[in-house]
Formats: structure tokens, C-alpha cells, sequence
């Protein structure tokens, strides 16, 4: 079994740890334009409330990191991510996670974040490969990659293994680190095929036994058009934390999910004496009675 990484991400002063030895890492998903139409439309009016009250909400129920992606259809995206960058590390002083496919806004907003950033996403296509490293390595952030390549998403754990070797090995030949690293094995639809759960999961148990790496993903991902959706992603989220998965990037909002996270930290042994499951239990009762 390879030795556990531990990626340091940060923001400013403040520093956030991912390891399998520490509790599992959220990474709040909500300031997304995609798929959110109150976003999208706030976004194409200049209107940026949402966006603060969306960062400052996920931050007070867990979330450690916050994934930020203003891919709003023709706007200036290098812009546009710059000014929602702004307006979240305007109200919480949590590392970032800059989600964009467009290499011009990454580096934009590389530049103006004062800290250790978590790219989203480099994978295994050689124009994304030779664009993307070299923007972590210059400015020092973590990247997430995407077990694809030029072939597409392999169907196997094992294919997905190597195409995780692969970036690996591009990354260290430019000097990024193995703990900057952070792989999504990708979690695909189960309504489309009921066995892509499982190799998502046998392919975190390779990955993790081969590199020790940290494991992130698109948790809701495996719901898609099912009915009862929170349900199937809480269980799923302990599965995938029981595999190896250390930063989901999920809905912290959701009590399910949040309290999956929990209740897999406590079984895993990363509670001590229960006192984060305590903690939120009270919390919820509290809020409960208001």
C-alpha cells in the first residue's frame, strides 16, 4: 500500500489539509452557473448576491473548500471568474478551487489568488496536459485529474489507473509534486449503467493502493435521473469514503450528504470520541427549535 499524500491547500492565512489519516474534506459545489438557473441568471445581470450568500452558507455547514466556475455562454469567462473570485474571498477566507476549462480565465485567475489554489481540471488529452501543468507548476496550485484521455473515459478501473499514471508522470517531469495531485476517477450515471458505481469504486481502491493520492469527484454524479437522488448520493458518498475518496465536491446542504461525511469520518476512526457527529447533532437541534 503506498504511503498516504497529504495535499495542503490555502488561502491567504489559512490552510486546509486533505489526507485519508484526517476527516474528509467537502468541497462546497453550489457557485456553478451549470444546471443552476437562479446562478445563471444572476450572473448575466452583474448580480453577485447569490454568490456571496451561496459561499457564506456552505462554509457554515462544512464545507472546507469551495469549488468557484462562471461558465456563463458568452460572457468573458476570464473576467467573469475573476469578479465571482473576488466576491466569494470577499466573505470567507476558505481555500479555492477554480473550476474552468477555459485556460485564459485559470490563469486570470491563478494571478489574483493569494494562496495554494486546487486547479479543476487537467486529464489525460495531451492539449490539456501541455496547457494546464504548466499553469500549476508557475503558480504553485494543486490540480485535479480526470481519469480520460484522448480515447475518452476508459471503461475499467484498470485503464482508468493508467491513464491516472499517466498525468502523474507528466506532472512530476515538470516538477509538480505527487501530493498536488488529487485524481477523480470519475463517478458516471448508474441510471445509464448499473455497474459504473462499482468501477468507480474498485477504481479509488487502485488508484489509492498504487499512488496513496487524494480522491476527489462529482459525488451527485452516479444519481443522475433516478428518483429519491439524496439518498442514493449520501450512501454512495460513505461507500466512496470507505474506498478512498477524501474531497468530494458535493452540496453541503444537503443534511444527507452532510451527515454521510460524518457518520463515515466517525466509522473510519477520524472522529475523535464522536465529537464532530456530536457537535453537528446539537447543531441541528438548535436550529430545529428556532
Amino acid at each position: 500500500m503506498a504511503t498516504n499524500q497529504k495535499t495542503i491547500l490555502s488561502f491567504k492565512e489559512k490552510s486546509v489539509g486533505i489526507c485519508r489519516d484526517l476527516p474528509t474534506v467537502m468541497v462546497g459545489e453550489r457557485i456553478n452557473p451549470t444546471g443552476r438557473k437562479v446562478v445563471l441568471k444572476a450572473l448575466q445581470e452583474g448580480d453577485f448576491e447569490i454568490v456571496r450568500q451561496d459561499a457564506i452558507r456552505q462554509v457554515e455547514v462544512g464545507a472546507r473548500v469551495l469549488d468557484v466556475n462562471a461558465g456563463v455562454p458568452g460572457a468573458d469567462e476570464a473576467a467573469l471568474l475573476s469578479q465571482v473570485m473576488q466576491e466569494v474571498m470577499s466573505v470567507v477566507d476558505v481555500p479555492l478551487c477554480i473550476d474552468t476549462a477555459n485556460p485564459q480565465a485559470l490563469e486570470a485567475a491563478l494571478k489574483l489568488y493569494e494562496g495554494k489554489a486546487l486547479i479543476n481540471s487537467v486529464n489525460g488529452e495531451e492539449k490539456s496536459l501541455n496547457t494546464i501543468l504548466p499553469l500549476a507548476k508557475e503558480h504553485g496550485a494543486a490540480v485535479i485529474a480526470l481519469c480520460m484521455d484522448d480515447e475518452g473515459i476508459p471503461a475499467t478501473p484498470e485503464l482508468r489507473l493508467k491513464v491516472a499514471e499517466k498525468i502523474i508522470e507528466r506532472a512530476a517531469s515538470q516538477g509538480i509534486p505527487l501530493e498536488d495531485i488529487v485524481i477523480d476517477p470519475l463517478a458516471m450515471t448508474m441510471g445509464a449503467d448499473h455497474t459504473s458505481g462499482i468501477t468507480t469504486l474498485k477504481t479509488i481502491e487502485l488508484i489509492v493502493a498504487e499512488f496513496g493520492v487524494n480522491i476527489t469527484m462529482g459525488a451527485s454524479n452516479v444519481s443522475f435521473g433516478m428518483p429519491d437522488r439524496k439518498y442514493i448520493n449520501a450512501t454512495y458518498m460513505a461507500m466512496a469514503i470507505q474506498a478512498g475518496l477524501t474531497c468530494p465536491i458535493t452540496n453541503p446542504l444537503t443534511l444527507e450528504i452532510n451527515n454521510a461525511v460524518l457518520a463515515a469520518d466517525l466509522s473510519m476512526g477520524r472522529d475523535e470520541y464522536g465529537m464532530r457527529w456530536i457537535k453537528a447533532f446539537r447543531k441541528r437541534k438548535k436550529a430545529a427549535a428556532k
